[in-house]
């Protein structure tokens, strides 16, 4: 063989015949090295999330639920990629789309349902009209949101349990849970963000495996992969002009961002914080008994508590607060 390509060469070269240049090997895209920094980024960031709450299990099938949106779409693939790459172990696990068509008008979930199953994702349909009965609930200068959400939360519930899966999967990231944080402080007066897992009323284990992620990583990953994006304003909820809390959660985390010190990244600070809660620091007298602080000067009051609480001083002074 080797000899007949030679002899080959050879008569081409004899009978004058211009050989055509070698092409250069060509360097990987700067965009495709972009793509793959930014989903290692958020792998990582998956992975860790799903890690420190013991999300996933050897084995299991996870239940997402499959709005058509960008966070949830971005849920789906990283799930696929971390369970084909075998990210959390030697054993994987199973995934479950699951899509709820509250029959609003002009809704087609068509796209979606081809995307996943073209990612070879089995795909569950459950169509539920609680539309009608938003519409007929909710009075007009309402938004739909409040109570569409929690008719659809139900439903999905009911059906990640008849499926038998082990978990139910949501697509809120670190942005929905600092959003929420600021609405229910300034709206409600209460210290409360998203937990990251938390098990419903149903019993059913919910898991939210994007809590460590920032939108902006994922809106640039699901427009770089074309991710099919469902429209979600078919219901006409929300007036023109007028808007909603929750935007102006995220106004009020533009405001913050621009009031962090050069190179602060001031989201990731305060999603730290919800991790690193000082009840001593706090003004909940149950929160500080609870944790076996003396419920009126903070102190611990016994050696569990002194270990993992400081002593309510000395921050003060570093941050500069007279006291």
């Amino acid at each position: 063989m080797r000899m007949l390509i030679v002899t080959c060469l050879l008569a081409v070269r004899t009978a004058g015949i211009a050989m055509p240049a070698p092409r250069p090997v060509a360097a990987r895209p700067t965009a495709d090295a972009a793509l793959q920094a930014l989903e290692w980024r958020l792998l990582k960031r998956v992975r860790e999330c799903v890690r420190d709450y013991e999300m996933i299990g050897a084995g299991e099938t996870v239940a997402v639920a499959a709005s058509g949106g960008k966070d949830s779409n971005a849920l789906i693939y990283l799930l696929r990629e971390m369970s084909a790459r075998r990210l959390l172990g030697k054993d994987n696990f199973d995934l479950r789309a699951v899509h709820l068509d509250q029959k609003q008008p002009g809704h087609d979930p068509t796209p979606l349902a081809g995307w996943v199953r073209g990612l070879g994702i089995p795909f569950d349909l459950v169509e539920e009209d609680t539309y009608s009965i938003v519409v007929e609930k909710t009075a007009p200068t309402k938004s739909y949101c409040g109570l569409c959400s929690r008719l659809r939360r139900g439903i999905l519930y009911t059906h990640t349990q008849q499926i038998g899966a082990q978990r139910l999967a949501l697509g809120h990231h670190r942005d929905d849970a600092l959003e929420t944080l600021l609405l229910n402080m300034v709206h409600q007066g209460t210290m409360k963000a998203m937990p990251a897992r938390y098990v419903a009323s149903r019993g059913v284990d919910v898991i939210r495996p994007l809590m460590y992620c920032a939108e902006d990583d994922l809106r640039e990953y699901a427009a770089r992969l074309e991710f099919p994006i469902l429209p979600c304003n078919l219901c006409g909820s929300q007036p023109a002009g007028k808007p909603s809390q929750r935007q102006g959660a995220k106004q009020l985390l533009h405001f913050l961002d621009a009031f962090g010190g050069d190179g602060e990244d001031v989201r990731e600070n305060m999603l730290r914080a919800l991790s690193d809660v000082r009840p001593s620091h706090l003004l909940d007298r149950d929160l500080r008994g609870a944790c076996g602080l003396d419920p009126c000067t903070g102190e611990p009051v016994d050696d569990r508590a002194a270990r993992i609480f400081r002593a309510p001083g000395g921050d003060d002074d570093e941050l500069g607060i007279r006291r």
